[in-house]
């Protein structure tokens, strides 16, 4: 009798080893239908910490928790079935030293059932992406802009316009590289030294706002369909316009339920009659 195979979803390992093969395919998802869409799509889904803007109206990604992590981590879990997941460690939960790190990394993994963390950080942060994958977690790394030191960066810029800005992007990259991260983001830099970094790393770079010569590219979903208006970046691309097609849906809903032709029959349950 012969063992059919049983497809697995896809590892960090598998991410890794698609550089120079072909471009990785990312984008973010934080709840369980929208990571049913994306699952026949992309290669790793990110369940990012941009979800405290995107979902919760937060002004950063700094007031996002452990538990909202590990909540929509596990609803895209639930959603998917063949693509990596990656969840991002919020702030706070790895920079006071590299056993906290473990401990939140390790808490994610074992209440979400997701593949690799994701952790924002060059240099400082090589030492902890070192501890976290000799000891079985898979990291994916984050350098360029830095969402969660946006209190410190003085806002959302592009960096590596000036050789000192790009010189610390050259060095944080290639110490996350050397550390071990299996893949690396590289977000709001330069097209010219994102192309750079891209070429001269061991893993993956995944572009947002850097360059096309990147291994891959994510973005945040909701931006890429249009559902995420508060500001549009320069990288993002509107491939749908969904917004003004779910507040039509919307308005027609309220007109209907205030004039009454909604719920009609069809939309109830009747009595049947009583046969003699």
């Amino acid at each position: 009798m012969s063992v059919q195979s049983v497809k697995r979803r896809l590892a960090p390992s598998d991410i890794a080893a698609f550089k120079g093969v072909r471009p990785i395919v990312s984008l973010t998802a934080y709840t369980t239908p929208i990571a049913k869409l994306l699952d026949p799509h992309v290669d790793f889904m990110l369940v990012g910490d941009s979800l405290g803007m995107v979902l919760y109206g937060l002004d950063s990604t700094v007031g996002v928790t452990m538990d909202m992590m590990i909540a929509h981590g596990q609803a895209v879990m639930r959603g998917s079935r063949d693509a990596c997941v990656v969840v991002d460690l919020p702030f706070g939960s790895y920079q006071e030293s590299k056993e906290q790190a473990f401990r939140s990394a390790a808490r994610i993994l074992k209440e979400t059932g997701c593949s690799a963390v994701k952790l924002e950080g060059g240099a400082e942060m090589a030492e902890t992406v070192d501890f976290l994958t000799q000891r079985g977690i898979p990291v994916l790394g984050h350098v360029g802009l830095m969402p969660q030191l946006v209190n410190t960066t003085g806002g959302y810029r592009s960096l590596g316009r000036n050789d000192k800005e790009a010189n610390k992007i050259r060095r944080d990259a290639k110490a996350i590289d050397d550390a071990g991260a299996f893949a690396i983001v590289i977000e709001g830099t330069v097209e010219p030294v994102a192309r750079e970094i891209s070429t001269g790393l061991r893993a993956p770079t995944i572009g947002i706002g850097a360059s096309p010569a990147c291994d891959g590219q994510i973005l945040v979903t909701d931006d890429i369909i249009g559902t995420f208006n508060d500001f549009k970046p320069r990288f993002v691309k509107h491939f749908a316009n969904l917004a003004p097609l779910m507040s039509e849906a919307f308005a027609n809903y309220a007109a209907e339920v205030k004039a009454r032709t909604f719920p009609s029959a069809e939309h109830t349950f009747q009595v049947k009659n009583k046969t003699a």
